[in-house]
């Protein structure tokens, strides 16, 4: 009886053990049978006030929405955010989202995700793969529409300028999608009027400190700029403390064109600091968690989802800073 019986408690041991390893081995399936939805998100990094943003609206989207994330910031490195993707795929989860650092060499880490037969949702920024199979739909800004806007005021400003007008630009991240659609959109806006002259441009790679740096040498380089036109905010923000260290007026002496409308930028704008700003909403949160609440339940979605946005004056800024939620 003694032997039978340790027979009997060893199976039991062993079939116990073989549950268990079958219960951690792939929690993603597991929470999919229990009607769970885990989402992989990387992030670009934190480069910026709108960044940020995006980053906490994605966050508290998530919990709302019952979805467990997965986060991880790239910290504006390709290679962190393929890894990043292929450790969600490892993973199983249900979905994975991302906002591309750059637009390129994409293609090899979606078809991982293809294979796994993982639906990818491509938020803030675009890939230019030519096989759209590779994701599902596309959640952003019109980044031409947005630089086409920026360029739009400055071409309206001079239509009556009988000189040239000097314009310094401070791209984005080279090779990401808004900074390639921004000056895209920019450059078809002012293209009618000769007295129009982009005399630099130089990436600010998105942050405060090198929209500074950059601005600083253009001035060195040019002591005379009309205009800046800045791809964001905060490289606006980073040119105005050139500018005046420069000890010239930004918004006056050196008039400003951005792209973002965050809190820090719109407060500079109400103060002539800035003269226009064309809106690129980061709260994309709630859009995001339907899509992939969508995705999961196998519906059909556009394969392009464009955010609504506006643009803002001086005085625009001022009513609209009371309730602006960033």
């Amino acid at each position: 009886m003694s032997r039978k019986w340790l027979i009997a408690a060893g199976a039991a041991l062993l079939a116990a053990s073989m549950l268990a390893g079958s219960a951690t081995s792939s929690p993603a399936k597991h929470q999919r049978a229990a009607g769970g939805i885990t989402l992989g998100f990387s992030q670009v990094g934190s480069e910026s006030g709108w960044r940020t943003a995006n980053t906490k609206s994605i966050q508290s989207s998530a919990k709302a929405a019952g979805i467990a994330l997965k986060f991880a910031d790239a910290q504006q490195k390709q290679e962190n955010q393929i890894a990043a993707i292929r450790s969600y795929i490892q993973q199983h989860v249900n979905v994975i989202a991302f906002s591309p650092v750059v637009a390129s060499g994409w293609d090899a880490v979606l078809n991982e995700a293809k294979r796994a037969g993982i639906p990818v949702v491509l938020t803030d920024r675009a890939v230019d793969s030519k096989d759209t199979s590779l994701y599902k739909t596309f959640l952003g800004s019109d980044f031409v529409k947005e630089g086409q806007e920026a360029g739009q005021w400055v071409a309206d400003t001079h239509k009556n300028s009988k000189k040239d007008v000097r314009i310094v630009e401070l791209q984005g991240t080279t090779g990401s999608s808004p900074a390639i659609d921004r000056a895209k959109g920019f450059r078809a806006a002012i293209k009618g009027n000769p007295h129009l002259k982009i005399i630099a441009s130089q990436t600010g790679e998105f942050t405060r400190a090198k929209g500074k740096e950059v601005m600083a040498a253009f001035l060195k380089a040019n002591p005379h700029i009309d205009l800046l036109f800045a791809h964001n905010d905060d490289m606006g923000l980073g040119a105005i403390e050139a500018i005046q260290e420069a000890g010239l007026k930004p918004g006056k002496d050196i008039k400003i064109v951005t792209i973002d409308a965050v809190h820090d930028g719109m407060v500079a704008l109400s103060q002539g600091k800035i003269n226009f700003i064309a809106e690129c909403s980061p709260l994309l949160g709630p859009q995001l968690m339907t899509l992939v609440k969508e995705v999961v339940a196998g519906k059909t979605i556009p394969k392009r989802i464009v955010t609504k946005e506006t643009t803002f004056t001086p005085a625009q800024a001022k009513v609209a800073l009371p309730s602006r939620k960033y």
